[in-house]
């Protein structure tokens, strides 16, 4: 059949066959081409939806991460301020012997553990001071308190020194630790340094290997200065991979990496278990380098080098693209990406594109039957086509296509389909995206209710008019109440009662700003009292309008314990529960700005325990604190509510009475507070009797500065001291006077020591029997440029206590050997006897100046005599004993000068090998007059003589004297009866004088 044969009603011929195909490839091309353009757009629209979606969880992530990282900051300032002020702004200074048990190891280092196990410190000897004494057993009982709150937050937690003394918790580093480690090589401490952070400011560290702990760490380090000068550090290390694994993403298709501004990758899903593999030498900084592809090795590069804070890209990596958002933390200077494959993003779409494409195949393949196909076979498959279109479309398949439009009655018929269906389409999609939005909605609405309801924060939702419609189980574990009992109720009304104060300031600022954020205390079915920070927020309409109100209230209560027990640590005193030195003095400042009004008067009482020093030594130190404790306990409760009473440190105690204005009130209470402490005191199985030397100023009358009435309180009580003790004193210009005197001569004596304006003499020891010089006792002059000789009474006691009187004694010394040779060789007795200062006794370094001394000026050691009181050997007994030994095993002389006067033990006698007693001229001087001196120093005479000991009088003046002591076997005399003390230029004359005496 040709086509010619065809009806001619139905309008085709050859021409229009042609053009029926040339329009339907020309739509066939147009089609593709919108559809190409049409999913590429959709491809970017889609990859910008899925950058945002990273952007999102990073912002998410850095939130999180900034809050953890932020609120671990805060706690270490705190812990650093306690530290700060506990051990060095107002560090305690221990008058007693260490409690702490030191270890002096072989390699020259010192450790300590404390007994609870809790820390740990260490020290190289060559350190060792008192300070560190001090600090060791200070630091002890300070990290008994800071540390179980600290390693909760911390991985550890520890104080380093510029002298290399650490005190740690937990204890590892401090037992381990090389003797000869230095810290301020580690990359902890350099970081920290005043060289390296101008701004004194907390720092974190690069991540580096600690080879004690064996784990990859980053520190956070808080420097520490004391007046200005930088001391040292407290640090807190946190574990890297902890870190990580506390900050998971919550969508399972999202991964992340971080890496440092050294372009390190400090975690990553394929490098996180090699990195806890891997180990490194001390202080050795994390490499991950070469470990990447190469894509996004170039990633972390540009990052590093633009200094970008965020980024938007792509990488390749095992042969996929990946969709990446980068963020910085800027706290640490550490970078976030969190990354997406990209054909996961964009599976849905290809699956889309490949049906799409199928499609236009398919069109494809029917023009290309239309081409080989004859007109009855043209014109039979548009009606096939149809019918089988419009069948398909009935069975639901809308997406069937239809046969293109001609101008004739298939082409109408065919037109009305296809408007029919693509109407029909219309619907279906509308009805299909309306469905989706749906459950997209619905997906929403059931994610943010599981996150409310299992949120770790009380959530309670309430409508406009402030009723509770809702409230999560967190709340009601928190609270304690039933759902219903929230229900209905008034929003503030989860609020305790205890803070009635803050609900009308709360109301209003809700009613007037619609939001409130803030720390209060939740309301509580047990009155147990939860600190919440909370805040109260609007939820708003499309409109803008107020529906609701969300309260989210957080658990807080650790924060404001931690924060209690920090301030409890920083301003009262852990032995007695006093206030300390710090809160002592923020008292003071108020009172004398009150003073300063003039309507406000008060008393300064300045004190300590006197002969507490001895109870410490003799008792122990367990008895000298349960004595602290006592008596402040007494205090406390003799003293009014509004005076404050502080402990200083040690034994001294402060107390700010207010409202007195003149002194005879101020005595009153003086009186009261000896006659408190005076009464016995039980310690164990002994009863001790103390009493207190107190030291008293009148505010504002003495001084309206703070610190100058504190220095008038302490000249006082020091004269106090001086009045016989278990007295008290009030401040008048004198003691100004007495005190500057006292500065003018420590300041006079360091120029006398470097011009030498000091001379011995001698003063004789004679056998009163042959009248023959046995020895001479070395006494030191100074004799002052412009005021003349000053007595030995006047600054001797000055450069004992600056520390002046080791040097001087040292002169003492070589003066005295020297001066002892030069009578060797005019072959005269050479034996001299010099008096040992407690500081010199104590020097470490005396037995081998007594050595050198001994060797330079060759004199006989047993010439040499040493003379110590009492009082310098009954501190620590055992401590003096082996002095004395090691002094003896030189060949020298010891003798115990003033003997009789000081607190002296004949059971410790018997122990000290000391060759010569020296009778002390207050018993006498008063012989024969006092029958009593008379007797004790028979007694002192005959206890010396069992003991096969030496005696020497001194103060010998009379010769009813020297008729006694030859009584009573002493014959070795010093005193006013054969000479004064001598020049070196006026011994020759001594000789000559004794002579004649003798002859006579």
């Amino acid at each position: 059949m040709g086509y010619s044969r065809l009806p001619s009603r139905f309008g085709i011929n050859s021409l229009s066959i042609k053009l029926s195909i040339l329009i339907s490839a020309i739509c066939l091309i147009a089609g593709i081409s919108a559809a190409v353009l049409m999913l590429k757009s959709e491809r970017k629209q889609l990859i910008y939806e899925e950058h945002d979606a990273l952007k999102h969880a990073s912002n998410s992530f850095i939130t999180q991460f900034n809050r953890v990282i932020h609120n671990k900051e805060a706690i270490a300032q705190k812990a650093n301020q306690v530290v700060k002020k506990q051990l060095f702004e107002f560090e305690i200074i221990n008058k007693e012997r260490d409690r702490t048990e030191l270890s002096f190891a072989s390699d020259s280092s010192i450790r300590s553990a404390a007994p609870d196990g809790l820390s740990a410190a260490f020290l190289p000897q060559v350190s060792f001071n008192p300070h560190y004494k001090n600090l060791f057993h200070n630091s002890e009982v300070l990290w008994q308190q800071v540390s179980p709150t600290l390693t909760e937050e911390f991985f550890n937690f520890y104080l380093i020194t510029v002298d290399n003394f650490i005190r740690i918790s937990p204890p590892n580093w401090a037992l381990q630790v090389e003797a000869d480690h230095k810290f301020a090589d580690d990359i902890f401490f350099t970081l920290a340094a005043e060289d390296n952070n101008p701004a004194r400011e907390a720092v974190w560290t690069p991540v580096y290997y600690d080879d004690i702990w064996h784990k990859w760490v980053t520190s956070l380090i808080v420097p520490v200065y004391h007046k200005g000068e930088f001391v040292g550090v407290t640090g807190s290390d946190l574990e890297l991979s902890n870190l990580i694994k506390s900050f998971p993403l919550s969508d399972i298709e999202q991964q992340f990496f971080v890496f440092d501004q050294r372009g390190q990758i400090l975690a990553h899903p394929k490098l996180n278990e090699g990195i806890l593999l891997q180990e490194g030498k001390m202080n050795e900084l994390l490499k991950t380098s070469g470990k990447i592809s190469e894509e996004l090795d170039a990633l972390v590069k540009t990052v590093n080098s633009t200094g970008l804070n965020e980024l938007a890209d792509e990488f390749l990596e095992d042969d996929e693209l990946h969709l990446v958002n980068i963020r910085k933390i800027n706290s640490l200077n550490w970078y976030v990406g969190v990354y997406k494959k990209r054909s996961t993003a964009l599976s849905a779409l290809d699956e889309l594109e490949i049906k799409f494409f199928g499609l236009f195949i398919l069109y494809a393949v029917l023009v290309a039957l239309l081409l080989h196909q004859a007109l009855f076979q043209l014109v039979l498959k548009r009606i096939y086509t149809l019918v089988q279109a419009v069948s398909h479309f009935g069975k639901g398949q809308l997406d069937t296509p239809f046969p293109e439009v001609n101008k004739d009655e298939i082409g109408s018929l065919n037109s009305a389909f296809q408007v029919m269906a693509l109407d029909i389409n219309k619907l279906v999609d509308g009805l299909n995206q309306r469905i989706i939005e749906k459950e997209q909605a619905e997906k929403s609405a059931n994610r943010l209710s599981k996150a409310v309801e299992f949120s770790g924060s009380g959530v309670a939702i309430a409508n406009a008019n402030f009723e509770i419609e809702y409230v999560n189980p967190k709340l009601i574990e928190m609270s304690g109440f039933e759902n219903d009992h929230f229900l209905g109720a008034p929003l503030l009304s989860i609020i305790s009662s205890d803070m009635q104060i803050l609900l009308d300031d709360i109301d209003l600022d809700i009613r007037s700003r619609h939001h409130w954020r803030g720390d209060t205390v939740l309301k509580n079915k047990e009155n147990h009292p939860i600190w919440v920070s909370l805040s109260v927020s609007p939820i708003r309409e499309l409109d803008n309008s107020i529906s609701s109100y969300v309260a989210s209230a957080q658990d807080i209560s650790f924060v404001k314990e931690s924060q209690r027990k920090m301030e409890q640590l920083a301003y009262f005193d852990t032995l007695t529960g006093l206030a300390n030195r710090a809160f002592f003095r923020m008292q003071l400042r108020k009172s004398m700005a009150l003073a300063e009004r003039g309507h406000y008067a008060f008393a300064l009482f300045y004190f300590d325990l006197d002969e507490f020093k001895r109870i410490n030594d003799t008792l122990g130190h367990d008895a000298g604190d349960q004595l602290l404790l006592q008596v402040a306990n007494r205090l406390k409760q003799r003293l009014r509510a509004e005076d404050t009473v502080a402990r200083l440190g040690g034994d001294e105690f402060a107390v700010l009475l207010s409202g007195i204005d003149d002194k005879s009130k101020a005595a009153e209470v003086a009186m009261i507070i000896q006659e408190t402490i005076s009464q016995p005191i039980k310690l164990g199985s002994n009863e001790v009797i103390i009493s207190a030397s107190i030291g008293i100023t009148m505010a504002p009358d003495d001084s309206p500065e703070e610190d100058q009435l504190l220095k008038h309180a302490d000249l006082a009580m020091y004269e106090a001291k001086a009045k016989g003790r278990n007295t008290y004193h009030f401040y008048n210009q004198e003691l100004n006077a007495a005190a500057k005197e006292r500065l003018m001569i420590e300041n006079e004596l360091r120029i006398a020591i470097k011009e030498q304006q000091f001379e011995l003499y001698y003063q004789p020891q004679v056998d009163c029997r042959t009248n023959e010089v046995v020895g001479f006792e070395a006494l030191i002059r100074w004799f002052h440029p412009t005021q003349g000789m000053i007595s030995p009474v006047k600054f001797i006691p000055i450069a004992e206590a600056t520390g002046l009187i080791v040097e001087i004694g040292e002169w003492v010394l070589w003066e005295a050997c020297r001066f002892a040779k030069r009578l060797e060789e005019q072959g005269r007795g050479n034996n001299i006897s010099i008096n040992l200062s407690a500081r010199q006794f104590k020097d470490s370094n005396l037995k081998a100046l007594l050595s050198r001394i001994l060797v330079k000026t060759s004199i006989s050691a047993q010439s040499l005599h040493l003379e110590l009181t009492e009082s310098m050997l009954m501190g620590d007994v055992e401590v003096a004993i082996n002095q004395l030994l090691e002094l003896k095993m030189l060949g020298v002389s010891l003798s115990i000068d003033d003997f009789g006067t000081g607190y002296s033990s004949l059971s410790y006698l018997k122990r000290f090998p000391v060759d010569i007693l020296k009778v002390d001229r207050s018993f006498v001087k008063d012989i024969p007059a006092d029958s009593n001196d008379m007797e004790i120093t028979a007694a002192i005479i005959a206890m010396a003589q069992k003991l096969n000991l030496n005696v020497v009088a001194e103060g010998v003046e009379t010769s009813e004297q020297i008729t006694f002591l030859k009584n009573n076997n002493c014959y070795i005399v010093q005193g006013y009866f054969f000479s004064p003390p001598l020049a070196e230029a006026q011994v020759p004359e001594l000789y000559k004088q004794l002579a004649l005496k003798a002859i006579c």
